[in-house]
């Protein structure tokens, strides 16, 4: 398998990984039902305390990140007509976005399991010094620049319209399905959001996979 293929391969696989990992990312959360933003500290233990999909979830979301990096630039690249500058700028903010959704991952997710595993008492004397995390104190405040993710993903999206590359109704799902991602931490509204973007994105990457197939046959 020679670069461009591998390269093509790569792009095809990441449109459907993407959504997906999303989706079982948000999903995997405790109270999934729950329409409650996350507000106070007791909140933030009940989400993850002692509860290992929680931390598994953020984990999936994480190791979305390169690969939503794969699908940022492989659309750049694709898109070179009418969409060009959909897709560039688009990529830009976007993998932008996918570099903070790492850095709230590693922040405020993975560092909540390394807690998770100290004794209960000296937990409980811990507790109280989260709210500055649920707070987003300090440099924290960063992680609400994760909007470019979305922002990144909508103008791509219009690009991939433009192009004819995916279909209208594709392209409102997933303009959809990004908009919902943006709530304040209502899991089932992200679950949601995702899931349209599953329905959109999939059935693009294997086709994209099948296209692939076909030239190498």
């Amino acid at each position: 398998m020679d670069i461009e293929t591998f390269k093509q391969k790569g792009f095809a696989i990441s449109i459907i990984l993407y959504p997906l990992m999303l989706f079982i990312g948000f999903v995997t959360h405790p109270n999934l039902l729950a329409m409650e933003p996350l507000q106070t500290v007791e909140q933030l233990v009940g989400r993850f305390h002692n509860n290992s999909m929680y931390h598994i979830g953020h984990l999936i979301v994480t190791f979305a990140v390169p690969v939503m990096i794969v699908y940022f630039v492989g659309t750049m690249n694709l898109l070179q007509e009418k969409g060009k500058k959909y897709g560039f700028w688009g990529g830009v903010i976007g993998v932008f976005g996918a570099f903070i959704l790492a850095v709230d991952k590693g922040a405020l997710c993975l560092t909540m399991s390394a807690f998770d595993t100290l004794p209960e008492d000296q937990f409980d004397d811990f507790t109280p010094y989260l709210q500055v995390i649920v707070s987003k104190e300090g440099l924290l405040f960063i992680v609400w620049l994760l909007f470019a993710l979305v922002i990144g993903g909508i103008l791509q999206v219009i690009g991939l319209m433009k192009e004819k590359i995916i279909k209208k109704w594709q392209g409102i799902l997933i303009i959809t399905g990004l908009l919902l991602l943006l709530n304040p931490d209502i899991e089932l509204i992200s679950s949601i959001g995702s899931a349209l973007m599953c329905i959109a994105y999939i059935p693009w990457g294997i086709k994209e996979l099948k296209r692939e197939n076909q030239l190498l046959t």
